[in-house]
């Protein structure tokens, strides 16, 4: 399909959604405003805590895992700035992204 000018017409596609995996250890934070990030992201699992820290397993979707691991880091930020994430995101297609914070630390794809 092309404009009045010849030129293609671009059609807006909504961004594939994946289905993503969290495994993740928070520190500075408390479990009300885990689960509340992670009602942002509609995401289901569980928080439990395990020392100074929470444990995190969940699943959400979303358009990247960096996009995630953002969002998710920012919400709990937005109540205590001094909160530190640890998370991996495992993709159905057997690719796992670990962050430190927002940085990306590693990638494995099995």
């Amino acid at each position: 399909m092309n404009d009045p000018n010849g030129d293609p017409i671009q059609v807006w596609e909504p961004e594939r959604q994946m289905r993503l995996k969290l495994k993740a250890r928070i520190n500075r934070s408390d479990a009300q405003t885990i689960q509340h990030a992670l009602d942002q992201l509609s995401a289901t699992g569980s928080v439990r805590k395990a020392g100074d820290e929470f444990i995190v397993e969940a699943e959400a979707e979303g358009a990247s895992a960096k996009e995630l691991n953002r969002t998710l880091l920012s919400a709990l930020r937005k109540v205590e700035k001094r909160t530190t994430l640890r998370a991996e995101w495992a993709s159905d297609d057997g690719t796992s992204e670990r962050y430190f914070d927002y940085v990306l630390k590693k990638t494995i794809k099995e």
